[in-house]
């Protein structure tokens, strides 16, 4: 399982043959201009954690042009259903096995709605099952109790949460979200792409260092294997 980071919440998979998309929000991101060019990515699937713009902007343009199936809650689903895209939606707890993989989309504790202002459902995150590997992708959200339950879904291999603060949890937060979810190798996402989320990296990883875990922090495009 190779994961790129595409920046901000945004990332590339690619398991069980197959190629997904996370949360694209690219051609709007200063800080991914002139390293990732949506135009070269082909997703099989396009996955969706929640509504909001930072999360949704190039969902469009890039399954239309795949022909990527998105994966997310039912009323994001819908929505970009009618905009003549092929679905498949799911709601929270419920599982579905792909062509790649198996997927589960679990609580996240955030907001979701349209740019619009139209009601984007309640946000969430997957856990992703592959041959022998387990990823949880939290999305957007705040601390919760409700990630205790992840560990009799799944034993881990990495888990990837927000520590931007301001809009979800922090480093400090996320520490404990990784004690939750019973997985000391953490990808961070959702940090540095606007003043409200940037962080200081080296105290972010002290911060997570000092609790006998590890965060990893990667360069926009720069790759990790799990």
């Amino acid at each position: 399982m190779q994961i790129t980071f595409l920046g901000h919440a945004s990332l590339q998979i690619t398991v069980g043959g197959k190629t997904l998309l996370v949360d694209p929000f690219i051609s709007g991101n200063e800080k991914a201009k002139g390293i990732i060019d949506i135009n070269d990515l082909n997703p099989d699937y396009i996955l969706i954690t929640h509504a909001h713009q930072d999360h949704i902007l190039d969902v469009e343009e890039i399954a239309l042009r795949s022909k990527a199936v998105v994966v997310s809650n039912f009323e994001i689903a819908t929505y970009f259903e009618n905009k003549g895209l092929s679905t498949h939606p799911m709601n929270h707890g419920g599982s579905w096995s792909f062509d790649f993989g198996d997927l589960k989309y679990v609580n996240a504790i955030h907001t979701s709605s349209f740019p619009d202002g139209s009601y984007g459902g309640q946000p969430g995150g997957f856990i992703l099952s592959s041959g022998k590997k387990q990823i949880y992708i939290a999305g957007d959200t705040a601390l919760t109790m409700d990630m205790k339950l992840i560990p009799l879904f799944a034993q881990l291999d990495l888990a990837i949460l927000p520590v931007g603060d301001n809009f979800t949890m922090g480093p400090k937060d996320a520490v404990i979200a990784a004690d939750f979810v019973e997985c000391d190798k953490v990808l961070g996402y959702h940090f540095d792409t606007f003043g409200f989320i940037e962080i200081d990296h080296e105290k972010a990883k002290k911060t997570f260092s000092d609790a006998g875990k590890e965060l990893i922090l990667l360069d926009i495009g720069e790759q990790l294997t799990v």
